[in-house]
């Protein structure tokens, strides 16, 4: 695993030299999220141990978010750290990263993690609870039998 500050700070740091602009906030939860979910697809495990928290926009890591706000996500990975999860982050950055924030807010409130965390809230009300990483788990496994089927399945089955 690798630290969840090194993790946002590459993703800032990344996303602005690929879009030559600043990361905003919710963006930057939410491929902190899909960076989580996608590792969990291609390698079994997490990328990091912090948890998120089921706000009302989606999943944030309130300790990312103090950094973001004092402008201070500046602990780049090594590369040796970042090795594990290269495939994974490319996979992220290629598909979500053009995305609009509220696009990838949207896609997140999709997510059986965020809903099972905020059950019992309000669309609009203030959330704390934090999503289980077994729920993300379970995600990443609907997500992973999703792609297995559109690219081996039903290719297949269109040429019989």
């Amino acid at each position: 695993m690798i630290d969840v500050i090194k993790v946002a700070s590459y993703i800032y740091k990344r996303y602005e030299d690929e879009m030559n602009t600043e990361i905003d906030e919710m963006k930057l939860h939410k491929l902190l999220y899909l960076s989580q979910r996608e590792s969990i697809i291609r390698t079994g495990q997490p990328m990091f141990s912090e948890r998120f928290a089921a706000w009302k926009y989606g999943p944030v890591i309130v300790k990312v978010r103090d950094l973001y706000k004092s402008k201070t996500l500046n602990i780049i990975p090594t590369a040796e750290e970042l090795a594990p999860f290269r495939d994974s982050f490319d996979f992220v950055f290629k598909t979500y990263a053009p995305k609009d924030s509220w696009t990838l807010s949207i896609l997140t409130h999709g997510e059986s993690s965020w809903q099972k965390a905020r059950e019992g809230y309000g669309q609009d009300d203030h959330c704390d609870v934090l999503l289980d990483l077994n729920d993300i788990q379970n995600d990443a496994k609907r997500i992973k039998m999703r792609r297995f089927y559109f690219d081996e399945v039903l290719p297949q089955l269109k040429e019989n």
